[in-house]
C-alpha cells in the first residue's frame, strides 16, 4: 500500500468551497419551502444503518457499499440511498392507518467509487416520497412537484424523460421469453448502448417480425404519438395497462400545466431496481448527467413488512448547482476594519448591522498584511482607524 499524501482524500470524496456552499444552502432552503407548500414533512434518518436491512433493501449495487462492523459484529453501512431508510421509518412508525404520507428530506449518501472517475462518493439529495397511494394521480404529483422545485431553485431550462419499466420487461418477456434474457438485452438500454443494443437484437434466434417489434422499441421516444406506436407492439395484457397509465399520466400532467416539460422515452432504464411502474429523469443542458430521477416502487415496502405502494424524487444538489450556474454572492458582506482604540466601538456597530440582517466581517487592521488586497473581497468597508473623531473614519 503506497503512503498517502498529506492533503490527499479518500477516493470519490470532496471538499465543498465557501461558494458552492452558499450556493448549494441557497437551493436547498428553496426547495425545502417548495415542498413544504406542498404539505411533505421533513425526516431524518441515521447515516448508519444494518446491512441486512436498509444495505439489502437497497437498489445499490453491493460494491458501492461502505461497510464497516460495529461492537457487537453487525455489518453496517452508510446510506447509500434515502428511499431505502425512510421506508424502514414508514413501515415500522408511521403506516399505522394506511393513510397515504408525504415525506422529505435533505441528506448526503454515499457510494462507494473503485476508481477515480470524476463521481463522487459522497453527495447530498433533496427529494420525496409519497407513501402509501398507487393511483396515478400520486405520480404526476411527484413529477409536478420536482417541476415546480426546480423552478423555486432558479432554473427554467430543462426536461424530463418518463418512461414505464413495467412495460419495458413485458415487452421484452413477450418476445425473449425469460427474464435472463429480458435482463441481457436491459443492460444495453442502462449503458445507453444503442448500437450493441442492435447487434444484439439482430444476433437473436427470433422471427423477423419479432426483431423489428425490438428495433422499432428504440424509437418509442416524443410526444404522445409515442404511446400509440408503444400500444402496437405490445400484446394484450399488463403492458397495455402500463400504456394506460402513461396516457392518464399525461393528462394529468396537462392538468398541471407542465406538458412542455416532459416527454416520453420508454427505452429508459434506471440502475435502481426497485422501481417498478413509472420511472423519470430530468436533465439541463449544461449537465452531461441527470440532475434528478424517481418513479414509483410498488414492492420496497414489502421487505419491511407493508404491502403499499409508493412513488417519489431526488435532485442531486451538486449537478443543480452546476445547472444553475448561479456562484456569485447573493447577499452583500461588509468589512469592519478597526484600530485597537476602536474596538469597541467596531464591536457595536458590527451588533447594530448584524441585528438589521446584514452580513458583517469584524477585522483588527493588525492582523492584515495586505489591506488593498483583503478589502477586495467586500462589498463595502468600513475604517475605524485611530481615536474617535480623528483621522479616518465611517
Amino acid at each position: 500500500m503506497s503512503r498517502l499524501f498529506m492533503f490527499e482524500k479518500p477516493l470519490g470524496m470532496r471538499d465543498t468551497l465557501p461558494d458552492l456552499y452558499e450556493t448549494k444552502k441557497r437551493l436547498r432552503t428553496a426547495i425545502e419551502e417548495e415542498m413544504q407548500r406542498w404539505g411533505y414533512q421533513f425526516i431524518e434518518t441515521p447515516a448508519l444503518e444494518y446491512y441486512e436491512t436498509v444495505g439489502a433493501a437497497s437498489a445499490i449495487l453491493d460494491r458501492q457499499l461502505f461497510k464497516l462492523l460495529d461492537q457487537q459484529g453487525h455489518t453496517l453501512v452508510l446510506r447509500p440511498d434515502m428511499t431505502a431508510p425512510i421506508a424502514r421509518v414508514a413501515a415500522s412508525k408511521l403506516l399505522v392507518d394506511e393513510l397515504p404520507l408525504r415525506l422529505a428530506y435533505s441528506a448526503n449518501v454515499y457510494r462507494a467509487q473503485q476508481r477515480e472517475g470524476g463521481r463522487p462518493a459522497e453527495f447530498e439529495q433533496i427529494g420525496i416520497e409519497c407513501i402509501s397511494d398507487e393511483t396515478i394521480s400520486a405520480d404526476g404529483e411527484v413529477i409536478a412537484l420536482m417541476i415546480s422545485s426546480l423552478y423555486a431553485a432558479g432554473l427554467d431550462h430543462f426536461q424530463i424523460s418518463i418512461g414505464h419499466i413495467g412495460f419495458v420487461q413485458e415487452l421484452f418477456l413477450q418476445i425473449l421469453g425469460t427474464e435472463e434474457r429480458a435482463d441481457a438485452l436491459k443492460k444495453f438500454l442502462y449503458e445507453k448502448n444503442y448500437v450493441g443494443y442492435r447487434e444484439h437484437v439482430k444476433s437473436l434466434s427470433l422471427s423477423s417480425i419479432d426483431k423489428q417489434r425490438l428495433l422499432d422499441f428504440l424509437d418509442l421516444r416524443g410526444g404522445e404519438e409515442v404511446l400509440e406506436k408503444a400500444a402496437s407492439l405490445i400484446e394484450n395484457g399488463q403492458g397495455k395497462e402500463d400504456i394506460a397509465q402513461l396516457r392518464q399520466l399525461w393528462q394529468i400532467m396537462n392538468d398541471y400545466g407542465e406538458q412542455a416539460k416532459i416527454k416520453f422515452d420508454l427505452t429508459l432504464i434506471s440502475h435502481m431496481c426497485y422501481y417498478t411502474g413509472i420511472l423519470f429523469e430530468v436533465y439541463a443542458n449544461q449537465v452531461g448527467f441527470p440532475i434528478g430521477n424517481g418513479g414509483r416502487y410498488d414492492l420496497l415496502l414489502k421487505k419491511f413488512g407493508k404491502n403499499s405502494g409508493a412513488t417519489g424524487f431526488a435532485l442531486r444538489l451538486d449537478r443543480l448547482a452546476e445547472a444553475t450556474g448561479i456562484f456569485e454572492k447573493e447577499v452583500p458582506v461588509t468589512c469592519i476594519l478597526f484600530s485597537e482604540e476602536r474596538r469597541k466601538e467596531a464591536i457595536g456597530l458590527a451588533k447594530e448591522k448584524r441585528a438589521n440582517g446584514e452580513r458583517i466581517v469584524l477585522q483588527d487592521i493588525n492582523g492584515v498584511k495586505n489591506i488593498d488586497l483583503f478589502s477586495e473581497q467586500f462589498d463595502d468597508v468600513i475604517l475605524l482607524i485611530g481615536k474617535a473623531g480623528k483621522g479616518s473614519g465611517e
